[in-house]
């Protein structure tokens, strides 16, 4: 049974349990429209202080997820998982709670609804009152939460349960704890008020600065030069760092303070290391982060899902991309970064996660889907790639895998431009597509006679029809290219080499139930179709779902093994722990130590070794239907 204040009253309400706030929003809108908004305003400082609160962790975690600022002032080097993201989901319950705690006391304490607008004098009495009650009062509760069993266990564990700390953290624990806090931010707005020095912004300017310091303190991010501590040693007592307080939730019987470190000094558990650890980690600031051994370069699909980065909302990051209708009002600003990305920004580190002790990073290229498309644009994105190898390979990066448009053919001939250019690189370049085809060719059955291939020219078109001939499966190859066609069937067995038939025109795969689509088809072109056809596809962006009496596919990908670590953002439209498998194909390159290049043309020999690596190594096909592929056992 659940300890009684352990539990929220909304938790049954999921998604919903924001309803629980509508009285008072309901009160501060009704005010300001059918009511005297003067004399009613104090509902509104309470929605607005609620929001304003939720703005201050939101911009916080957003600062800790800004891995191309803040990676060499990590405080813990592992990443944050889906487990602690989900964890952490209803972090917001505290401020919702303290909300509501606000509301009602304005109607016990009918003086806190008519405070002026400020008063000088209300500063030197709230800070007297948070330093000789607040403090201490919480250093004595929060002492008592983990030196005795019972309250520790039932309400405290949840805070100190997930393994980083982070902004959200601070918000993430049970109800009765998070009333107490609500209690020892009110003492000095409720006393300031009793003794006549409150004021509306000294609530707004003491609740602000309280959640900044708690966002600070719960930070995965140290902010706090030592060399402040060093000129000032007096401010070790006074104001605690990131640092300082990643030590409680390491050695949970130390360093218990609100604040300040003083309290700790004064009841014997501060932390004997607090300050060395600190002033290491400020240190390494300025220093270079662990080198990956694997980067997957990425790139921005369009404007909206640019908002899809742990940076910007960890949730939705978590969780596979769609759009939202609240991206709709963010779209001009997106746009304006976007301008300002096409002019000077370079690529850039957006996640990580480790697997088999092999640290595994995504940078981003700060260019649009659409921009891949504009001829004259294509130099300029080229440069950006060329940054990003040329840094990899500077840093001792072994393998860097590209993304979909960044190994455009047209663009750069599947990374032949930069491995021609540079032939002393260090670092691989891979493109992954040979673990791409065999995803593809891992999802068609074992019993399938015939397919139809479009885009059948291109690398991976080319790829698949030559392995699908040497199965004796015949390959309806629409182009309208003979001379294509023809070196693509030279390049097969004499005997399979009728297995490769050139169509011109939609119309020749009406009787055809499996499609393969690696360049973009219209609804009118897929309704030559038969029902009941399954549309698997390799082409960016995916074809839409038009037919309801067919089935399509997802882009290729592989689930990655189940001991990764930190992974905690989807990538792009794949489920959680889902990749491309262009990247799927760099992680297996990486792990299986290979030497070569992965660029250009298609290894058809290579399909199987590829695909037998990636499941040696714990990937698994999203698809477990069997297939054609050749499985070594």
């Amino acid at each position: 049974m659940v300890a009684f204040l352990s539990a929220w009253p909304w938790d049954n309400l999921g998604k919903y349990k924001y309803v629980v706030l509508g009285p008072v929003f309901a009160k501060a809108f009704f005010s300001i429209i059918y009511e005297d908004f003067q004399k009613d305003s104090w509902c509104l400082h309470i929605v607005a202080l609620y929001l304003a609160r939720c703005l201050i962790y939101q911009l916080w975690v957003s600062y800790n997820n800004m891995l191309f600022i803040t990676r060499n002032r990590k405080i813990l080097e592992q990443g944050v998982d889906f487990n602690q993201i989900d964890k952490e989901w209803d972090w917001d319950n505290s401020l919702m709670l303290h909300t509501l705690m606000a509301f009602i006391g304005c109607y016990i304490f009918p003086f806190l609804q008519n405070l002026p607008l400020w008063d000088s004098k209300g500063v030197l009495t709230v800070l007297l009152l948070h330093i000789g009650i607040s403090e201490p009062l919480f250093y004595w509760v929060h002492r008592n939460f983990h030196n005795k069993d019972y309250l520790f266990t039932n309400y405290h564990s949840l805070h100190h349960s997930t393994p980083v700390q982070t902004p959200f953290t601070a918000g993430n624990g049970s109800l009765l704890e998070n009333m107490v806090l609500g209690i020892i931010i009110g003492i000095p707005v409720m006393g300031s008020s009793l003794l006549g020095y409150g004021s509306i912004k000294l609530v707004y300017g003491y609740v602000l600065v309280f959640d900044f310091l708690r966002c600070l303190g719960h930070s995965n991010v140290e902010v706090v030069s030592h060399k402040v501590f060093e000129k000032m040693p007096f401010l070790r007592y006074i104001l605690y760092t990131p640092t300082y307080h990643s030590l409680h939730h390491t050695e949970k019987k130390t360093n218990f303070c609100l604040f300040m470190p003083l309290f700790d000094a004064l009841g014997n558990t501060l932390n004997p290391s607090s300050w060395e650890l600190h002033k290491k980690i400020s240190c390494n600031a300025g220093k270079n982060s662990k080198v990956p051994d694997f980067v997957f370069l990425a790139h921005v699909v369009d404007i909206t899902s640019a908002l899809h980065v742990p940076f910007v909302f960890r949730s939705i990051a978590s969780m596979p991309y769609s759009i939202k209708l609240f991206f709709l009002p963010l779209w001009p600003g997106v746009f304006v970064v976007m301008l300002a990305m096409w002019l000077k920004a370079k690529p850039f580190l957006v996640s990580f996660y480790k697997l088999r002790n092999r640290l595994h990073q995504t940078w981003v290229v700060p260019r649009f889907g659409f921009q891949y498309f504009i001829p004259y644009a294509t130099e300029g994105i080229n440069k950006q790639i060329e940054k990003a190898i040329l840094r990899a390979d500077k840093l001792g990066v072994k393998v860097i895998s590209l993304a979909a448009l960044n190994k455009n053919e047209a663009l750069n001939g599947g990374g032949t431009l930069f491995v021609n250019k540079h032939p002393n690189l260090k670092v691989r370049v891979v493109h992954g597509n040979t673990l791409t085809a065999a995803v593809i060719l891992n999802e068609i059955p074992k019993d399938v006679k015939e397919v139809f291939l479009t885009g059948a020219t291109s690398k991976l078109g080319r790829a698949i029809a030559l392995y699908l001939c040497r199965r004796k499966v015949r390959v309806l190859m629409l182009t309208l290219s003979t001379e294509r066609f023809q070196n693509i069937q030279k390049e097969a067995p004499a005997e399979c080499q009728p297995y490769l038939v050139q169509v011109t025109k939609y119309n020749a795969a009406q009787n055809c139930k499996t499609w393969i689509v690696g360049k973009w088809i219209t609804p009118r072109e897929q309704g030559w179709a038969p029902s009941g056809t399954h549309f698997h596809q390799f082409v960016v962006p995916p074809i839409l779902s038009f037919r309801r009496d067919c089935t399509y596919g997802d882009l290729a990908a592989m689930r990655l093994p189940q001991d990764v670590q930190g992974l905690g953002s989807c990538e792009y439209t794949m489920e959680r722990g889902v990749v491309h498998a262009c990247h799927a194909g760099g992680v297996v390159h990486s792990l299986e130590g290979w030497t070569h290049h992965e660029v250009g043309a298609l290894d058809v020999d290579r399909i199987d070794l590829v695909w037998n690596a990636a499941l040696k190594h714990g990937l698994t096909p999203v698809s477990s239907s069997p297939s054609i592929l050749t499985k070594s056992h």
